[in-house]
C-alpha cells in the first residue's frame, strides 16, 4: 500500500470535517488549520503553512516552507506558494468577520501575524471538529496502524528480553531499544498531542523509577536523565537481579502510530502478591476491551470499571500517590493520545474502527509501576488488539 496519502482519502476526510462543521458551527465561514500534524491529515504533507478552507470555496493549501516538497508528497489539489499571509490574503477578496482556528496550537504571536493580514473580528475554536474527524480511522489509516502495532508487539514481547542484562544502565536499554525500534521500521519519532512534551524513546524505568514524579500526563514515571530531559532513562542507575522492568512507547509508522507498554521480571520472578496486583490490572485491561463495542459510551465504561475497584486497590491505580490519572485508555492516532478518551466527560458513542490504547496500572512502593497496555481497533465482537496479547511481567531469565 503506498505511503502517499490517496486523494481519495483526502477528499472523504475534508467531507467529513465539513459536514461537522455544517452541524455544529452552522453559521461558519472560513476556518485555517496551522498546525503541521492537521495539515498532514488534509494534505498528505507538512510544509510550513496553512490550509484555508472556505464553505462555499474549495480549500487551498499555502506553502511557506516547504512548497516544492509539498507538489511532490501531496494528492492535494490546490497548492499554492506564499512569502508571507499578506501574499496569501491578496487571494480572497471577500473575507468573513468570523474565522475558525486551532485555539490549541496556534500561538498569540502567530494569530497577531496571520490578524494583521486576515483583519477578522473574532474567532472560533475548531480543535473538537478535527479530534472528532481524525478519531474514525479508515482502512488505509489502520494498514499503517497494524504494521505498526506487529512491529512494536515484536520489538518488546520478543527483542527485549534478549536486551536485558544485568549491570545495564536504563540509557544503555534506552538507546538499544532505539536500535531496534528504527531496524523494524520505527519512523523516529513519536508525536503527542499534549503541548510542549518531548519522550525521545519511552517511558524506560528500572524498580521504583517507574514511581518518580513526571510532568508526562499518564500513570507511569521515570527519573530520565535529568531536569533539562526527563526521558531516556536514568545514566546511573543500573539493572538488578529480581527488579522490574517498564517500558511504555509509542511506535510510528508513516505518521501512524501505535501505543503499548511491557513490564518484565529481571533474574527472578516478583513476589506472588506483585504478581497478583499486576493480573488484577491485566484483568482490567481485558474487561476494558470487550465493552470497546460501537454504540458504547466512553464515561461509562471508565465509570463501570472504577465503581468496582475496591477503595485499597484504587491506591496508586493509574499513578502513584497523589500523582494518579483519571483515565484508562484514549485515541490514537498521528499522535500518541488522541480524542476521545476513556474517561468521565466523554459522553459521545464509539464508532467502529476507532482506536484506543487501554492502559489500567497501578504503583507498589518499592516495586515500581505494574499492568500492561495494548492498542485495540472498536469492533462489534469488542476491541481487537494490534499490538499483541502478552499479559506482561515476562521472566527474563
Amino acid at each position: 500500500m503506498s505511503e502517499k496519502t490517496p486523494v481519495s482519502e483526502l477528499n472523504a476526510r475534508m467531507k467529513a470535517f465539513r459536514q461537522l462543521m455544517d452541524q455544529q458551527h452552522p453559521d461558519w465561514k472560513m476556518a485555517v488549520v496551522f498546525s503541521k500534524i492537521n495539515l498532514l491529515y488534509f494534505t498528505g504533507s507538512m510544509p510550513e503553512g496553512m490550509l484555508v478552507i472556505e464553505r462555499e470555496k474549495d480549500a487551498t493549501v499555502w506553502a511557506r516552507k516547504g512548497y516544492e516538497r509539498t507538489l511532490e508528497e501531496s494528492e492535494f489539489p490546490a497548492i499554492e506558494s506564499m512569502s508571507s499571509y499578506r501574499d496569501a490574503a491578496q487571494a480572497y477578496s471577500q473575507l468573513p468577520g468570523e474565522v475558525h482556528l486551532e485555539t490549541e496550537f496556534v500561538p498569540l504571536a502567530m494569530f497577531q501575524r496571520f490578524q494583521k493580514h486576515f483583519p477578522f473580528s473574532s474567532y472560533k475554536s475548531l480543535d473538537f471538529q478535527i479530534a472528532q474527524t481524525r478519531a474514525l480511522k479508515s482502512a488505509w489509516e489502520l494498514h499503517f496502524m497494524e504494521l505498526a502495532g506487529e512491529n512494536h508487539r515484536k520489538v518488546l514481547e520478543d527483542i527485549v528480553p534478549g536486551l536485558l542484562r544485568e549491570g545495564m544502565t536504563e540509557t544503555d536499554l534506552a538507546a538499544e531499544l532505539y536500535e531496534a525500534m528504527v531496524k523494524e521500521g520505527h519512523q523516529g519519532i513519536a508525536r503527542f498531542a499534549m503541548h510542549d512534551t518531548d519522550v525521545a524513546v519511552a517511558q524506560l524505568s528500572f524498580g521504583e523509577n517507574s514511581l518518580y514524579p513526571t510532568n508526562f500526563d499518564g500513570p507511569g514515571g521515570n527519573r530520565g536523565l535529568n531536569a533539562a530531559v526527563t526521558s531516556f532513562g536514568n545514566r546511573d542507575r543500573k539493572l538488578k537481579k529480581g527488579e522490574l522492568v517498564f517500558i511504555d512507547m509509542g511506535f510510528g509508522m508513516n505518521g501512524y502510530h501505535s501505543d503499548k507498554t511491557m513490564t518484565y521480571m529481571f533474574g527472578q520472578s516478583l513476589p506472588k502478591e506483585v504478581r497478583a496486583i499486576h493480573q488484577q490490572c491485566v484483568d482490567i485491561h481485558d474487561r476494558v476491551a470487550e465493552m470497546l463495542k460501537p454504540g458504547a459510551i466512553p464515561e461509562n465504561i471508565y465509570e463501570t470499571i472504577m465503581n468496582d475497584l475496591t477503595p485499597e486497590f484504587k491506591q496508586n491505580f493509574m499513578g502513584f500517590g497523589t500523582r494518579q490519572v483519571k483515565f484508562l485508555g484514549h485515541g490514537v492516532g498521528l499522535t500518541v493520545d488522541e480524542y476521545p478518551v476513556l474517561a468521565k466527560g466523554f459522553k459521545a458513542p464509539l464508532v467502529e474502527n476507532m482506536v484506543f490504547a487501554v492502559e489500567p496500572k497501578k504503583g507498589i512502593e518499592g516495586v515500581g509501576m505494574v499492568g500492561t497496555e495494548n492498542t485495540f481497533v472498536v469492533t462489534s465482537e469488542g476491541g481487537r488488539s494490534i499490538t499483541g496479547n502478552n499479559p506482561g511481567l515476562i521472566l527474563v531469565d
